[in-house]
């Protein structure tokens, strides 16, 4: 019979850098572990970034402003992280191709969230939503006047690591990708922004290194627009976590 795993679960209170998903991959390495927490005031933007030759500029500019930019080892555009804004990060240990599972990872970080969603009178589904910062397939939106709103941006990250000695496993074959990592899994909750704000700066960015994607702010929504208490949505987001079952180390063949 398959032992139940459960995540190794942390609510961290007060602003955190952006590099405490650094601290959970490499905690995912004994045992599997969630993350609920909110970054510091800035925007943080994938690592193509800031191999832009603006970039430096870009940074000092929005640092003058209040809000220093970071780079994440995720892909996606920009992200805006402080007040009203909460992050879930799942981490565990998985074999396989990232591309054979990568789906799957989403759905387990979509699904607690998802139910705590319900658990306060919101529907929501997964969609890309073009027009929304870092828009992905994955987003969560909801329907306002028939017109879908991102109110959950995800991501995740794949690191190849050791695994642990399982004598079952097969051996790889030469040329097969096939192997242990540490999947971070990630999603961005817009609990209660000001999307105005937030919008118009990361279309700052965006034009400061000279690329041509714009955001549009009425393709986002936040839970305080759905008259979602933020504490209420943390509290059952908190225990669908702790309820569901984390994949680490499970042997999951590729197809």
């Amino acid at each position: 019979m398959t032992k139940t795993l459960r995540y190794v679960f942390n609510r961290l209170q007060g602003p955190q850098s952006h590099t405490c998903d650094e601290v959970l991959i490499k905690d995912a390495l004994h045992a599997p572990q969630a993350l609920l927490w909110q970054g510091k005031t800035g925007l943080v933007v994938p690592r193509t970034y800031a191999q832009n030759p603006n970039f430096e500029t870009c940074q000092s500019v929005l640092a003058q402003q209040g809000w220093p930019i970071s780079v994440r080892q995720s892909g996606g555009g920009v992200v805006p992280q402080g007040p009203g804004i909460w992050n879930l990060s799942l981490a565990w240990r998985q074999y396989g191709r990232p591309l054979d599972h990568a789906e799957n990872a989403y759905k387990l970080l979509c699904a607690p969230i998802q139910n705590a969603l319900q658990d306060c009178g919101v529907h929501s589904n997964t969609q890309a939503v073009p027009g929304s910062f870092c828009d992905g397939r994955f987003n969560l939106a909801v329907q306002q006047q028939g017109v879908a709103k991102k109110i959950v941006g995800t991501a995740q990250v794949w690191r190849r690591v050791s695994g642990p000695a399982i004598p079952a496993m097969p051996a790889r074959q030469a040329g097969d990708p096939s192997d242990w990592h540490v999947v971070l899994a990630h999603a961005l909750i817009l609990l209660d922004v000001d999307l105005a704000t937030v919008t118009q700066l990361a279309n700052q960015v965006e034009k400061h290194l000279s690329r041509s994607t714009r955001y549009q702010m009425q393709r986002t929504y936040d839970l305080g627009r759905l008259g979602v208490s933020p504490e209420l949505f943390l509290q059952r987001l908190q225990q669908h976590v702790q309820q569901q079952s984390a994949p680490h180390d499970q042997f999951l063949p590729s197809r």
